[in-house]
């Protein structure tokens, strides 16, 4: 075997290791459909109160467990134009909130998503704010997880209807909590305090997200961020629910926190695959961000806890933060990064380590998306933006690649003449080389900046919510799922369905769009014949349909865009060849391909 046909195979399988470690490691999300939570959301619905441990600067518990119940409590419902649910006041909690604008499934008629609920359902996940006492103070002084708060003010939560909680502990000390919504995803708490003893008094807000159990949904995707996130100045940090366990038992007086200070610019909170509930003091707030694992309960918390106040008697004193609660929409959420001061939110998407790749190529494909009005011809359109930048390097390429086919004959004379000398061979091939002016690594660079635009594109697709459940055509309803028909059923027409993401089989359910794809590839190969020796030709021969297998349960969009790649790819290489002179033949190397097997079959 000559050093081409050993350098073409090490290609070949490096090439097909990637594409292996990628299915393996990197695998397509598969369609996960989770029951709703059985929860309604009314003005005088019953609901256990959550046992989660107040909120403090030394935090103790002031229930026994997650599971135990508490009082009847009434709530107060929450109606937005993106979001429903509501408030308990045992607790004055915010843990009932689903999001209108999303459903489980493809399903007009499936349940809406929903991101807060309370103790007692399935997964219990919600928003508590409190008071820690200091100086003269004692926990029995402010309220916690089991206050019942009263309805000060309003009926129901919108844009246009705050509402207030009061309290008043019997000793002087009457608590407030105003809470507003605006129009998308965003909650503000103002926490008040007066004194009217006749002493000054110490406390201070606190306010925390528990999460009591993991999601059920978790992906469990390296390329994706599922846990806490914590903002701290220019420092952002990640911590899987894995990360919150290592902290620690969580023992009623135990050391099981990990914590920092910090000055400006922080946030924290859980993020999941497309929604987010986050805690946001005002820029300038200095706060103590906390992390917490109980292992009595299995609950996990971001905490956030404000400086002490000092209240003189007859004062008032008042805190305002923020609560994000909602879906992780780049529009929504840049929107609070500029016009509300919340610094660099939009990276609480998880935009990987080719952040300068994919923030670029998802606003692209946003703008797309918002002029066509279609995902599916977004990401065309993305594409040929991408193969127009590329353009001037893919020109050099082909035209290098044509003066290369050129020199073909040159070569297997320099061969005849080199014999056995492969130094000799190499040195005399260089000369030529560079007489004729021709880079033979040209036709590579191409190639290796595909590779970093494919896995942004593939991230793009799979993190951000605007691809989910978004239809391009006909068959093809979510551009973030595999194409859900397959050969195995003749695409449907078969009373049998398609092998489903736990099958074994689930490989061969090849769909229209990555039949689609090997045939783009396939046809772009047979621009130049095949090449003489048969390894090569064989090995070129499958290189179309492994590729298709291998991408074939790859989300739809991404099949898209590779689909477009090969088509543009295609049209590009056979004009700038003609421009060279070189007459492409295609349908002869395709004719020829089949006789040539039709020779290997006899023989």
């Amino acid at each position: 075997m000559d050093e081409q046909n050993k350098n073409l195979l090490l290609a070949t399988a490096l090439s097909a290791l990637v594409i292996i470690v990628w299915v393996v490691f990197f695998p397509p999300p598969a369609a996960i459909e989770e029951p709703a939570a059985s929860i309604t959301a009314q003005s005088t619905t019953n609901s256990p109160a959550p046992t989660a441990e107040t909120t403090s600067g030394t935090t103790q518990n002031q229930s026994q467990a997650a599971q135990e119940t508490a009082p009847t409590a009434v709530r107060v419902k929450i109606d937005t134009p993106r979001v429903e649910g509501s408030i308990s006041l045992q607790g004055g909690r915010i843990d009932d909130l689903a999001l209108k604008d999303y459903r489980e499934t493809l399903d007009p008629n499936s349940p809406l998503e929903r991101l807060l609920t309370p103790v007692g359902s399935d997964e219990p996940f919600f928003a508590l704010y409190g008071w820690a006492p200091a100086g003269a103070l004692d926990w029995a002084d402010v309220p916690g997880a089991d206050t019942v708060w009263s309805l000060a003010s309003g009926t129901t939560l919108t844009p246009q209807t705050p509402i207030t909680l009061s309290w008043d502990n019997g000793k002087g000390l009457t608590f407030n909590r105003t809470i507003r919504i605006d129009e998308d995803y965003m909650f503000r708490v103002t926490q008040s305090v007066t004194n009217n003893t006749n002493d000054a008094q110490r406390l201070a807000p606190s306010n925390e997200l528990v999460r009591i159990g993991k999601p059920g949904d978790l992906k469990g995707f390296f390329i994706l961020h599922e846990g806490a996130i914590r903002q701290s100045g220019i420092e952002r940090v990640e911590f899987d629910y894995g990360d919150l366990e290592d902290l620690g038992a969580d023992d009623r007086w135990g050391p099981t926190t990990e914590s920092i200070s910090v000055e400006k610019n922080g946030w924290t909170g859980f993020t999941d695959h497309y929604w987010q509930a986050i805690l946001i003091p005002d820029a300038d707030q200095p706060f103590e961000s906390v992390l917490r694992y109980s292992v009595r309960n299995n609950s996990y918390k971001t905490i956030t806890r404000l400086s002490v106040l000092d209240v003189a008697p007859g004062a008032t004193a008042e805190v305002t933060t923020r609560l994000f609660a909602g879906a992780k929409e780049w529009e929504a959420i840049r929107g609070y990064e500029t016009e509300e001061n919340v610094y660099e939110f939009v990276d609480s998407i998880d935009w990987g380590w080719f952040f300068f790749l994919t923030k670029p190529i998802f606003q692209v494909l946003h703008f797309m998306n918002n002029l066509i009005g279609n995902m599916g011809w977004a990401i065309i359109a993305l594409t040929v933006v991408i193969k127009a930048l590329l353009f001037p390097l893919a020109y050099k390429s082909y035209v290098s690649m044509a003066r290369m086919k050129e020199l073909q004959p040159e070569m297997e004379k320099l061969k005849e003449r080199a014999g056995d000398d492969r130094q000799k061979m190499q040195q005399e091939m260089m000369k030529l080389y560079k007489e004729k002016k021709v880079n033979p690594a040209a036709g590579c660079l191409p190639i290796l900046l595909q590779i970093p635009i494919f896995f942004s594109l593939y991230k793009v697709i799979f993190v951000t919510i605007e691809l989910r459940h978004a239809p391009f055509i006909l068959w093809v309803k979510d551009l973030s799922a595999p194409d859900p028909t397959s050969f195995m059923n003749l695409f449907g027409l078969m009373p049998w369905g398609a092998p489903g993401p736990d099958s074994l089989f689930v490989i061969l359910s090849i769909g229209v769009l990555p039949i689609l794809m090997g045939v783009s590839m396939w046809m772009q190969q047979k621009l130049n014949p095949a090449p003489t020796d048969p390894m090569q030709a064989q090995i070129f021969a499958w290189m179309p349909w492994i590729f298709m297998f291998m991408l074939g349960q790859f989300a739809s969009g991404l099949v898209v865009y590779w689909v477009a790649n090969n088509t543009i790819t295609f049209a590009q290489q056979y004009l700038i060849m003609r421009s060279q002179g070189v007459k492409p033949d295609v349908f002869g190397n395709i004719l020829g391909g089949f006789k040539r097997k039709k020779g290997n079959a006899k023989g």
